[in-house]
């Protein structure tokens, strides 16, 4: 049997790692029980909905979590991709991360990008989230206009613990 040259070797950490599945996410909208004030006098208001960070679990399916409204401030746990369930009121923010809180698990440098592209919480989430599991080569979106028939924005890979490259983008819609 032909012995094995050191670089060969395989460690039983290495072999466990390339076999389980790595960690995954999805970003997607969750729909309110509000609507946009110009929408108001509509007879039939468009409920509003609003992009949520959830965890996928090894079978794909979305880890609970908890979110709130960016119009009228109420909490959603989300339950599935685009479904939830709001809280009552006399239920506690608590449940909510915070952009502090994840803010402390990361570099200065994503937290200062994060900071002055002043990020909703699903990129901070998505941010930590893609740092913490090291998926290095992950892109997170800092900045999106639209313009007529073209999206615009700044988008930054990270590429590792201190790596990044941030890189404007355009494409039609």
């Amino acid at each position: 049997m032909a012995k094995k040259s050191k670089n060969q070797q395989i460690t039983v950490k290495q072999f466990f790692a390339s076999i389980q599945p790595q960690p995954e996410y999805v970003k997607h909208l969750v729909e309110c029980r509000c609507f946009l004030p110009q929408f108001k006098d509509l007879p039939n208001p468009i409920n509003h909905k609003f992009v949520v960070f959830s965890e996928l679990d090894d079978v794909g399916g979305v880890k609970p979590s908890f979110a709130q409204c960016n119009n009228c401030g109420i909490i959603h746990r989300v339950i599935e991709v685009s479904v939830s369930e709001t809280l009552q009121k006399e239920e506690s923010k608590s449940l909510l991360p915070t952009k502090e809180e994840i803010a402390t698990s990361l570099p200065a440098w994503l937290k200062s990008l994060l900071e002055k592209y002043e990020c909703d919480l699903h990129v901070w989430q998505e941010a930590q989230f893609i740092y913490l599991n090291h998926m290095w080569g992950r892109v997170i979106i800092l900045s999106k206009e639209k313009e007529g028939e073209q999206i615009h924005g700044k988008i930054c890979q990270i590429l590792g613990e201190s790596m990044h490259k941030i890189e404007a983008f355009e494409r039609e819609v």
